[in-house]
């Protein structure tokens, strides 16, 4: 049986680093040049899990860029920000969308994972849905949702024991996570 990861577990994950292990964390996933990396959109209102996201990734080998203080950004969104979000999503290898329900609020999280879809094959994007409890998912079936893998935890007929995978839920097949973010 696989899991949606929930806020609570991410922010367990938060909870074992330091202060300063976090900041450290977002500030390297900020500063950091996009390409090669794996691109992690996020609505601003889940700033709370984002460290916990980008350690999950890093845990599993990505390099994760987050465009929170990228230099070519303007102060303020603009036609400016769109162009180098265009640019920044062209040049990552990966992107992962943490998805939660404050991302259908976000005028970015959409238009970026658009972005993506027309830049990356279907095998460079991935959904991490990170869900209030376990118990309520239906979120997670919002239309265009539904047609990227989602990045999860558990089981599988082609693992032996629990793993972060990138599970094809149409096809029901999975990629253990360190595998995906390798790939091309």
């Amino acid at each position: 049986m696989t899991n949606y990861p929930t806020r609570a577990d991410l922010l367990a994950l938060i909870s074992k680093m330091s202060i300063q292990e976090q900041a450290s964390v977002r500030k390297s996933a900020e500063e950091r040049s996009p390409n090669g990396a794996t691109f992690l959109s996020h609505s601003s209102r889940d700033s709370d899990i984002l460290p916990g996201a980008i350690q999950l990734l890093e845990n599993h080998g990505a390099t994760v860029y987050v465009d929170k203080k990228d230099p070519a950004l303007p102060p303020y969104t603009s036609k400016t920000t769109a162009e180098t979000l265009k640019t920044r999503i062209n040049q990552s290898k990966k992107f992962v969308l943490l998805a939660s329900e404050n991302s259908k609020e976000s005028r970015w999280v959409p238009w970026e994972l658009g972005l993506a879809d027309g830049y990356k094959t279907m095998r460079q994007v991935a959904i991490l849905p990170t869900v209030e409890t376990r118990a309520n998912t239906s979120w997670t079936k919002w239309e265009y949702l539904g047609i990227y893998d989602r990045i999860v935890w558990g089981g599988h007929q082609s693992y032996t024991g629990d793993i972060w995978m990138v599970l094809n839920h149409k096809a029901n097949t999975a990629t253990e996570l360190r595998e995906w973010l390798r790939r091309p």
